[in-house]
């Protein structure tokens, strides 16, 4: 069986590759990455980065967005927050966000991948999971990027959290909040 044989074989629909990992199995990686996107079998979503299209019903599927970035990072502990989420608190926020942010541990920026824009923004610690006190936090440290006024949003972000359970929000304070966002819920924290 020929090495290209051998790679197209090895290759799963909706995986996403990096060059390095792809090369274990092939003896001229770059050659035979040109020659597989030739042919459609792979798909360039950025640099060093290749995903198998997956065919569905409705034509070819792009890749799963955590899947994409898992592969671009190398690394699963992230988190990815679309701002769109705080609508969900009603706090008051009603813009629409098409860049999700990624917190994470190795990389900062803003990255383009399979034609989406992500915002990558390193922190020491990372939720493993997404969860509304997280969410209050995350809004509380982004309030001067948000587009609504935040004089309007502050005061129902604030009677939002007096009405979470302390204990998860101290601990979303701790592990994962910026001083802004421990300052404006150290009151809510610290009530009797």
């Amino acid at each position: 069986m020929s090495a290209l044989a051998e790679l197209k074989r090895k290759l799963r629909p909706g995986q996403v590759y990096r060059r390095k990992d792809l090369a274990r199995w092939s003896t001229a990686v770059d050659r035979h990455l040109r020659q597989l996107v030739m042919e459609g079998r792979l798909e360039k979503v950025a640099n060093g980065l290749y995903m198998v299209p997956r065919q569905t019903r409705f034509g070819p599927a792009p890749a799963k967005p955590q899947k994409l970035v898992e592969t671009f990072l190398g690394d699963d502990r992230f988190l990815m927050v679309s701002p769109n989420a705080y609508n969900g608190l009603g706090v008051g926020t009603t813009q629409l966000h098409n860049v999700p942010v990624v917190y994470n541990h190795k990389r900062h920026g803003r990255f383009k991948l399979d034609g989406r824009e992500y915002d990558f923004r390193m922190r020491s610690t990372v939720p493993s999971r997404l969860t509304q006190e997280v969410l209050l936090v995350d809004l509380l440290h982004n309030l001067v990027r948000l587009p609504e006024d935040a004089s309007g949003v502050l005061p129902k972000a604030l009677e939002r959290a007096r009405g979470m359970d302390r204990k998860r929000l101290a601990r979303a304070v701790r592990d994962f909040g910026s001083a802004r966002a421990e300052r404006l819920l150290s009151p809510v924290l610290h009530s009797a």
